[in-house]
């Protein structure tokens, strides 16, 4: 009996980009088109991306729900390079319309779900310069990713490593048997086999098992033993001289010993993190290549929990502050950013430290940015003034306002559960939206003449 490489729920902010691929969508024998190994490494990306915003939802997207991410940061989590901008377009594009036969290893399973597409809608839109997809899965899809029963973990950093579309295909089968007790995938025929890692429709490219096997398989083998966390071998079982079934032995390396690339992949989560914070994806990613991706992705945690205290100073520039948090770290002055900053008590949050002069510090406003400062706390004492209902239908909208724009997380879904409405990027959008009903367009905007509020 085959047992679930099953554990419990990952974090939105693992260390690593970690994809729970439902066994249902193991196997992808396509039925229509032509998928290059980068196009493959793409789909793997977007699968993880729409998994991770699934997690943060307390209930299941509208049918016409889309997900969304810089271009950019998908092709670094893939692994691929910048010269791959023009071909990922068109990756996308085709995706919307190729067909393909989902199949699950389990002996007797067979095809799970037959001619669906990979996407119902795909969008490729400029915003500020930069290049952002938008797209949407059939309904199936969207279940089986949020609550998948049984998965295999494929950590894209892993995949990004491997070159062609017959070692990521083969290597996403046998992950899927990492944690089996017997160390083997299911025995399927050669022909079987020939489908499941070919980039074709099945059937197309069916050759003879020997030359297969010395073209692409062997190959493949190869490169997931020197490439992976997985140690596998092929097994032929034969009926007389002929091969006619094939299955794989899988054992889990001791220690992987294949270090990351120079220039290696970027979880596009994290990008887009650093988006909600106001942060461009260039600008991050030029921090992540400067530094180091884990002291980078540490750091934009301790900018979301300042930006969240209320009792604190609003950041002025973001990307600034995230800087001087890592370059300070990275000279050993790891309290800088948070020293200096007092509650609302006028107590330390923190020791007084000793750090450069560039790290920012509170300071008094200048008047026009004190203006507005006056005007959100005059509104958020308006909001607390309001009565159940009329609250209600405030973070209703903010709600909806949000999940429009693919901005609904965890953290956002709590606050609005626990009645912290005025904290936090849900607090930004409620103040925004009351703003605007009373104040028209211009609500963080200093009259030149009149009262403060005029």
């Amino acid at each position: 009996m085959e047992s679930a490489s099953q554990g419990s729920a990952v974090p939105a902010e693992k260390a690593t980009a970690e994809l729970r691929k439902p066994h249902e969508m193991t196997v992808m024998v396509l039925t229509s088109g032509r998928m290059t190994a980068t196009g493959r490494k793409i789909y793997e990306v977007m699968l993880h991306i729409s998994q991770v915003r699934l997690d943060a939802m307390n209930a299941m997207p509208p049918a016409d729900y889309m997900f969304e991410a810089p271009l950019a940061a998908m092709l670094r989590s893939s692994g691929a390079s910048e010269n791959d901008r023009t071909d990922a377009k068109r990756y996308l594009k085709e995706m919307r319309d190729f067909t393909v036969d989902w199949e699950s290893t389990a002996p007797g399973d067979g095809v799970k779900w037959q001619g669906f597409s990979m996407l119902s809608e795909v969008i490729i839109e400029l915003r500020n310069g930069e290049n952002w997809v938008r797209w949407s899965y059939p309904p199936t899809i969207i279940a089986a990713l949020r609550d998948p029963a049984r998965w295999a973990r494929l950590d894209l950093e892993v995949i990004a490593r491997l070159s062609s579309y017959a070692s990521i295909a083969l290597y996403e089968i046998c992950a899927r048997y990492r944690d089996n007790p017997s160390g083997l995938t299911s025995r399927k025929s050669t022909a079987w086999w020939s489908d499941a890692i070919s980039p074709t429709p099945a059937g197309t490219e069916r050759r003879e098992w020997r030359k297969l096997k010395n073209e692409r398989v062997k190959k493949a083998v190869a490169e997931i033993n020197a490439a992976t966390d997985l140690e596998i071998e092929m097994i032929e079982h034969k009926q007389g001289r002929a091969v006619v079934e094939v299955q794989f032995a899988i054992r889990k390396k001791k220690q992987v010993v294949v270090g990351r690339r120079a220039k290696g992949p970027i979880d596009a989560h994290l990008i887009r993190r650093g988006e909600l914070l106001g942060i461009r994806a260039a600008k991050l990613e030029g921090l992540i290549e400067e530094f180091d991706e884990e002291l980078v992705r540490e750091k934009v945690a301790v900018l979301e929990s300042r930006v969240g205290n209320s009792k604190l100073s609003d950041v002025d520039n973001p990307y600034s502050y995230l800087r001087s948090l890592v370059r300070n770290h990275q000279q050993g002055d790891i309290t800088a950013g948070v020293a200096e900053e007092k509650d609302s008590g006028g107590q330390d949050v923190q020791a007084e430290a000793s750090r450069p002069s560039e790290v920012p510090t509170p300071r008094l406003l200048p008047p026009e940015e004190e203006w507005v400062q006056q005007r959100r706390d005059e509104i958020r004492q308006r909001i607390q003034a309001l009565s159940p209902d009329q609250k209600k239908a405030l973070i209703d909208e903010a709600l909806s306002h949000l999940g429009r724009q693919g901005l609904l997380n965890a953290v956002v879904s709590r606050r609005a559960a626990q009645g912290d409405i005025l904290h936090g990027m849900l607090g930004a959008t409620v103040v925004r939206i009351y703003g605007e009903r009373e104040y028209g367009p211009d609500w963080n905007k200093k009259a030149p003449e009149g009262d403060l509020f005029s």
